[in-house]
């Protein structure tokens, strides 16, 4: 969904009259930062799990891009380095980016079969091949 230009001038202008009164500018640093914050705490959290984990992460350093210049930067050197890395995957011929699917599978596989043993005491290697075994 794209935005009209005016619609984002009003957005804009929003920003700019809330910036201009000294506590309104306080008080939406503070919520922008405690928003950011806790996606970003939330998208580390999740970062073992098979998942959006670091989109989430990606998210709350986009809301504290809205207030904070260092957060900006961030965003912008792991959007510079994110797309590198695509590009690069993208030029790889079909059995090197099947190699660095296989990879990432086995790597997710190792990250729930040990989330679920830490978490659940239940050794999922055991269970699959006692059903091979039968």
């Amino acid at each position: 969904m794209t935005t009209k230009p005016d619609e984002r001038a009003t957005r804009v202008g929003v920003l700019n009259r809330i910036r201009a009164n000294p506590t309104g500018r306080l008080t939406f640093k503070i919520g922008i930062g405690v928003l950011g914050g806790l996606v970003v705490a939330l998208g580390i959290v999740l970062i073992p799990f098979p998942g959006p984990g670091w989109a989430i992460v990606i998210l709350g350093l986009a809301i504290w891009a809205v207030e904070f210049v260092w957060a900006r930067h961030l965003l912008e050197f792991t959007k510079r380095h994110v797309l590198s890395w695509t590009h690069w995957v993208g030029r790889q011929s079909l059995p090197v980016r099947a190699l660095i699917g296989v990879a990432g599978l086995i790597f997710v596989t190792a990250v729930v079969c040990v989330s679920v043993k830490l978490s659940f005491d239940v050794n999922l290697i055991d269970m699959v091949l006692g059903w091979f075994r039968g």
